[in-house]
């Protein structure tokens, strides 16, 4: 089988590098054309030591109409800078994959509300389909615009999504309670996140207003069939890469019937494994996979049921989920390139 070219736009953060990795030991695709404007001209080995072995393929500048004809492009650019350069990929009959936030929510005036800037192309936000592959699989499959999910909002929709859908938690009251390693701010320099002020340290950030809010918002909302909000916390913690989300829930049935529910929802799923009662996931678990982990427990003095959900927020919640959605609409194995195991310790 011929190998599909692809190219990625932002190769030198963080989740692009996470993509040249997982690219390295894809079967059937292949790197053609990758691009870094402040890294413009450099080789990958330079940017990424332990890619070294990529020391032939040099960075471009980002100028979409520089891409070659790929058959996907992966954008993983900063939010507001991805729009109109998904569009023209998009355009020219390339399939897109994009990770900022620009093409995953519905309404466009949570925009200039949450990202402080209007959308550029508003009518066609319907265009494009959110990339989470366990609720939207066909939708992926068909398209040839696929945005994909945030970190956080894929860990939280993950546990509480097969709950409302089952009317086993109330939509109203739901407390999502995350943490983050600080890979997940993106490469950087930025005083917050020096070893000095990050180590054996550990804090809340955007607190009422993260931007991630409207997306799990807008996911949820859609598996509930009624409007949901949610008190949305992040955190800040010590360590390069992992996730954490910790989410409460008023509970409308029992820790065994969300158990079910849950077990039922991801019964197949090659990427997510609802753990044994009594058990808790732990980040490094999911370390260097596309997995997500998800437990549930309950408060029985509160009412509370108690879903928490961990992932690497570079593999499902960034690069592996990316690499997944091209598997998808390429018509390819889902799994293709994402089989490897973990990183432990």
């Amino acid at each position: 089988m011929n190998k599909h070219k692809v190219a990625v736009l932002g190769a030198s953060g963080y989740a692009g590098g996470e993509l040249l990795r997982y690219l390295v030991a894809h079967p059937y695709l292949e790197l053609a054309w990758a691009t870094a404007d402040q890294n413009a001209g450099k080789l990958v080995g330079e940017v990424f030591g332990h890619l070294s072995h990529l020391s032939d393929v040099e960075l471009a500048t980002t100028d979409p109409a520089t891409v070659p004809d790929v058959d996907v492009a992966f954008l993983a650019l900063p939010h507001g800078a991805a729009a109109s350069r998904g569009r023209t990929l998009a355009d020219r009959g390339i399939r897109v994959v994009d990770l900022s936030a620009d093409w995953r929510l519905h309404d466009a005036a949570a925009y200039s509300q949450w990202y402080d800037f209007e959308h550029p192309h508003p009518d066609e936000l319907a265009s494009w389909v959110y990339g989470l592959p366990e609720l939207h699989r066909d939708e992926i499959s068909g398209s040839s615009r696929v945005a994909s999910p945030g970190c956080y909002p894929t860990a939280a929709v993950l546990a509480l999504a097969p709950l409302l859908q089952e009317r086993l938690v109330a939509p109203a009251g739901i407390v999502v309670d995350a943490v983050s390693g600080v890979s997940g701010a993106g490469r950087k320099v930025d005083a917050d996140y020096l070893f000095s002020e990050l180590d054996a340290s550990f804090k809340a950030y955007g607190v009422g207003k993260h931007r991630h809010t409207p997306e799990i918002e807008q996911e949820l909302s859609l598996a509930a069939g009624t409007d949901v909000v949610v008190t949305f916390t992040p955190h800040l913690a010590p360590m390069a890469r992992g996730l954490l989300a910790t989410c409460y829930a008023q509970a409308l049935g029992s820790v065994g019937d969300a158990y079910d529910a849950l077990a039922t929802a991801y019964k197949g799923e090659p990427f997510v494994r609802v753990l044994p009662l009594g058990a808790q996931p732990a980040t490094k678990h999911a370390s260097g996979t596309n997995q997500a982990l998800i437990a549930v427990g309950g408060d029985e003095r509160t009412g509370h049921l108690v879903i928490t959900c961990a992932i690497d927020n570079l593999g499902k919640g960034a690069a592996g989920q990316m690499i997944q959605n091209a598997n998808l609409m390429l018509g390819l194995e889902e799994t293709a390139g994402l089989t490897g195991g973990g990183v432990y310790p």
